[in-house]
């Protein structure tokens, strides 16, 4: 079973729209390193936690990387898991993994766009920080902005397949997926958990349908 996050959550609303059409789990993006609409404060990430059912994850996807921030953070956002989206040092994150128990932790690796030269980068970084997480999701960056997250971009998921094949704990595919393609990333890739944000938005705002047809092309896939 593919596991499915909808990412860039930004209001109770939303939130109870992605729940009630099969979500696994929300992203709140609290902490920014870049201009993007869909960051929200610690304040609406509280009131969005407070209200999911059992059995949804919630997940703060963040950019900041000081330990007293994330734990100001964790203490006032009662989520259960910290995304953290920046290239944290395997230390780094060994410390963070111990200062934020129980939640859990998850690390970012970057993968570049298909015939990209470079790919030993996102091979090596998973040996490096696997140990010190309980998932990694691969992300696309743009190597123009040097954005990572949210870039509407797919990337090259014969590397993706690769990591997945071999790594020590659950990997979580994200980069560019959205209902016309999520079926086919997963079938290449086998990934633990999908993880989408613009792909299922139109004007800025999740879409019903676009949300129902991505659970359904991720459900077909098995």
């Amino acid at each position: 079973m593919t596991r499915i996050k909808f990412c860039g959550i930004t209001s109770v609303q939303e939130a109870k729209l992605v729940e009630s059409l099969g979500a696994d789990a929300i992203g709140l993006l609290v902490g920014r390193a870049h201009q993007a609409s869909d960051f929200i404060t610690a304040e609406v990430a509280r009131e969005i936690c407070l209200m999911l059912p059992p059995f949804i994850s919630s997940v703060v996807v963040t950019h900041l990387e000081k330990t007293e921030e994330l734990l100001a953070l964790a203490h006032q956002v009662p989520c259960t898991t910290f995304q953290l989206h920046s290239d944290l040092s395997a230390a780094a994150l060994r410390e963070l993994r111990t200062q934020l128990y129980p939640k859990k932790i998850i690390g970012k690796v970057s993968v570049l766009g298909v015939g990209s030269k470079d790919h030993t980068r996102a091979l090596e970084r998973v040996r490096e920080i696997e140990n010190h997480v309980d998932a990694i999701v691969l992300d696309s960056i743009d190597v123009s902005t040097d954005r990572v997250g949210g870039t509407g971009m797919t990337h090259d998921w014969s590397i993706s397949a690769q990591i997945v094949s071999s790594s020590k704990v659950p990997i979580i595919l994200a980069g560019g997926l959205n209902p016309e393609n999520v079926a086919s990333a997963i079938q290449q890739v086998k990934p633990w958990a999908v993880d989408v944000n613009s792909g299922v938005e139109e004007k800025g705002q999740k879409s019903a349908d676009r949300v129902r047809r991505f659970v359904t092309a991720v459900n077909s896939s098995k």
